[in-house]
């Protein structure tokens, strides 16, 4: 697992971004991607004195586990994750080498499986599926503070 990560400093190219990204090759990274997540808020927290509610850290992680798990079950080749922090929301994004796009199904309680997408487009702020020149990139939106004025109901799908 590579990490890259921005906006501590210690990089003569740095930003403000905060942000980590990583390859995971085999299936044991699902449990790494989360680990990550985890360890990425916990220092957001804790170095940048940002908001993460409890819901957020979760979701995040829920999130990551699903696109990540995806992306190594449909997709030859390792799988790209980036987590940065954009206008008060984990953004996650994954990239992996397929070029075949998912697709969101439609609600089905009888259906048994097939609802991690769906899932994770009702849970995000916002939620994306780009083409890249090689594969594509699913990007998706979890506020870090919960918002009791309703940060879900200005959901967008893009």
């Amino acid at each position: 697992m590579d990490h890259e990560e921005a906006g501590d400093g210690r990089h003569p190219l740095a930003t403000n971004a905060i942000s980590v990204s990583a390859a995971f090759e085999d299936d044991t990274g699902i449990a790494e991607a989360r680990d990550m997540a985890r360890t990425f808020l916990t220092r957001v927290q804790a170095l940048h004195g940002l908001p993460v509610s409890g819901r957020a850290m979760g979701m995040v992680q829920l999130v990551v586990s699903e696109l990540v798990t995806n992306a190594r079950k449909y997709a030859p080749g390792p799988c790209l994750l980036t987590l940065e922090i954009a206008d008060g929301a984990a953004r996650i994004s994954v990239w992996d080498s397929s070029t075949t796009l998912p697709a969101i199904l439609a609600p089905d309680p009888s259906r048994i499986g097939q609802h991690g997408l769906e899932i994770v487009a009702a849970i995000c702020v916002s939620f994306a599926i780009h083409r890249e020149p090689v594969g594509k990139r699913i990007t998706a939106d979890v506020m870090l503070a919960d918002d009791p004025g309703g940060a879900l109901a200005g959901r967008q799908m893009l």
